[in-house]
């Protein structure tokens, strides 16, 4: 049994903004991705809304700050063959971050901690697979406040931004933009249960190769 950890925000968790309850599991982009890669591949579904790469967010109960979190996780669900990161959504908030180059060293920070992590009996690190998360289509407000307004525009950063740092530390990458895209009908932000099932969907062959499975089944 191979385990691949999904580790992201409330993108990844299944956040339906129109209910404002989460999508049901079989929407849920990791359990796509886990029907697709059949039954000897685990996906844990490591998601949770309002996460950030590696700032400090107090406005929940929840701990956001991912770099903090990741070890416990880590821990928790090793051994590991992949690690998934789809997170810089909720960094680009002002009062957070605010822009693509910190969340992703962000990224990078988090990738340094799944290679030097001490994983029982000396377990060979898994690999690591970073996902540009798709771009909204409109930046619903919070009360009368925009939700991450000035810097809406830091998003057209994060394909080219994420792609180069993969790059830079021999890390795996793909752009979710292209095949994903916010709820028109809700906040722009979140995905409606198509939006999430089309990530799952189109991770399959790039998780299988890397993997070594053979090939993912069909949608």
């Amino acid at each position: 049994m191979k385990t691949v950890l999904a580790y992201g925000d409330s993108l990844t968790w299944g956040m339906n903004a129109q209910t404002l309850r989460r999508h049901a599991h079989e929407d849920q982009w990791p359990t796509v991705l886990g029907q697709r890669l059949g039954a000897g591949v685990n996906v844990v579904n490591a998601g949770l809304g309002g996460r950030t790469t590696m700032f400090d967010d107090h406005a929940a109960a929840a701990d956001r700050n991912g770099v903090r979190i990741l070890p416990t996780i880590l821990g928790t669900f090793e051994p590991l063959d992949l690690v998934i990161f789809m997170l810089g959504t909720n960094d680009l908030k002002p009062f957070i971050n605010g822009s693509a180059m910190g969340a992703t060293q962000g990224i990078k920070r988090l990738a340094e901690i799944v290679r030097t992590f001490p994983y029982v009996g000396g377990a060979k690190p898994p690999a690591v697979l970073i996902v540009s998360p798709p771009a909204p289509l409109e930046l619903g407000p919070i009360a009368a406040f925009p939700l991450m307004a000035p810097r809406t525009n830091e998003w057209s950063s994060f394909g080219w931004a994420y792609k180069q740092l993969a790059g830079d530390i021999g890390a795996a990458f793909f752009d979710a933009g292209p095949v994903a895209k916010g709820d028109a009908a809700s906040d722009g932000v979140h995905l409606d249960a198509a939006n999430s099932r089309a990530i799952g969907d189109a991770l399959a062959p790039v998780v299988a190769r890397m993997l070594g499975l053979t090939e993912a089944k069909t949608a």
